[in-house]
């Protein structure tokens, strides 16, 4: 049978769920910051970028380099185990990841496929450092409980179903353990003296309950997970004082702090890593995945305070040790966005469209709380029913966003992304809202 672009989705549906947006990618003839359907010949702006997954658009130049595509091609050939079997390729991944994404407080690397195994081996190392810590000090082998807070999404496999409270189709039915959760004190726009009075408010609350899980929990608690910015939450900010706070507490109580930068890492928020932005908060473990193209986690030496995951054998693993097509192609990422200077790119338009929605919301009264760091920006709705129309209209008019939380719309640009494709974007955007508005869509 051959395969076409008119019985394509035919065939995914004699098999697989196909819920997923109405179009064929076209690998060639995609571009940039634009999607290319296969099947229509539609072009797509993207302000989506494959949930925040890809870095610097289609077919950039820089990704076509010829000794590159050899070198792509060559190690595609077989998957060897990178749990055993040592290559130079991944020698010059691990070299190039630490030269341009690493962090001298960060020594320790561990590589594995899909982020929600990255938070799995992160909740391990964990849970590891914290029976070891209460063994030694007499305490029993005790160390089995995460902290985390509510409306955070950390992945859909074992341990991480007890942490993701975002969408309840995601984990209901599933056996999970009932570990303490805790509110959540995510800013409100614009913090002006009312509003941020309301988070300081919030902020003294979820410290209250994180103090009282400890007292409920003495010794107990290895760690406390959480994400700089909530991002399928509802793209929520925290201030730098309360995870600071957070970072005082785990210091106090001997708690793994835990930051999934999954989604958040990698330049998106203007600096390679979202907790750069909050010098007084690092945490001890650091969880990223997405446009990294392989997942994986970064600790630092708190966790050789005992014989921890990273010196015992075995402790933490996986046969194929991430994947080193992945590998490969991660690193070329990394030094075209290190040689183009487009995390600072992203700093800048991002900034540039944060500004424009702060204007936009001013003009439209569906539009509130603008927010964002760098290209990770939002904005809140009336209602979940009018979000979800208009990310529909927006696609109707060639342009992906995304939802998030109960009422946002999320834009999560490559960082690639320009100041004219970023306003053809705007202009999308403020077209469509006037065209609701016609139709009087406020529900």
């Amino acid at each position: 049978m051959q395969i076409t672009v008119d019985n394509a989705f035919e065939v995914l549906e004699q098999h697989i769920l196909r819920d997923g947006m109405n179009f064929i990618l076209d690998f060639d003839k995609s571009h940039g910051n634009y999607l290319h359907d296969a099947k229509t010949g539609t072009e797509f702006l993207d302000f989506f970028s494959f949930f925040a997954s890809l870095p610097i658009g289609f077919n950039h130049p820089k990704m076509k380099d010829a000794a590159y595509q050899e070198k792509l091609l060559k190690v595609a050939q077989i998957k060897p185990s990178n749990s055993d079997i040592y290559t130079l390729e991944m020698a010059e991944f691990i070299e190039t990841f630490g030269r341009l994404a690493g962090d001298d407080e960060f020594k320790h690397f561990f590589f594995i496929s899909g982020g929600a195994l990255a938070v799995e081996n992160a909740l391990k190392a964990a849970f590891d450092w914290k029976v070891r810590k209460n063994l030694a000090q007499g305490k029993g082998e005790k160390g089995t409980q995460i902290m985390h807070f509510r409306e955070a999404f950390h992945g859909r496999s074992g341990y991480t179903m007890s942490l993701t409270n975002t969408d309840p189709n995601k984990i209901m039915y599933f056996p999970k353990f009932d570990w303490p959760r805790i509110s959540n004190p995510k800013c409100i726009y614009p913090m002006n003296e009312a509003n941020t009075a309301r988070v300081i408010a919030s902020e003294e609350q979820a410290l209250a309950e994180i103090h009282a899980a400890i007292a409920q929990n003495p010794d107990d608690i290895a760690a406390m997970i959480i994400e700089p910015i909530q991002s399928e939450g509802g793209d929520n900010h925290f201030r730098p004082e309360f995870l600071k706070a957070l970072r005082q507490i785990c210091d106090e109580h001997e708690i793994i702090l835990i930051f999934d930068e999954v989604q958040t890492g990698f330049g998106l928020t203007g600096k390679m890593w979202a907790y750069e932005h909050y010098p007084e908060a690092h945490p001890d473990i650091v969880v990223f995945g997405k446009k990294f193209q392989i997942c994986g986690i970064m600790a630092n030496e708190r966790l050789n305070e005992v014989d921890s995951v990273f010196k015992v054998s075995s402790r933490i693993n996986s046969t194929f040790g991430g994947n080193l097509v992945d590998m490969v192609r991660c690193a070329r990422y990394l030094e075209v966005v290190a040689e183009e200077h487009l995390i600072e790119n992203a700093a800048e338009v991002g900034d540039y469209i944060l500004g424009q929605l702060q204007g936009l919301q001013n003009e439209f009264a569906s539009m509130t709380n603008a927010r964002g760091r760098g290209l990770l920006l939002a904005f809140d709705c009336p209602s979940k029913a009018y979000r979800n129309q208009l990310i529909d209209v927006l696609f109707e008019h060639q342009m992906l966003a995304l939802s998030s939380g109960e009422q946002s719309v999320r834009f999560r640009p490559g960082l690639a992304m320009n100041k004219s494709d970023a306003d053809k974007g705007l202009e999308i955007l403020a077209s469509c809202i006037k065209q609701m508005e016609k139709q009087a869509v406020t529900v």
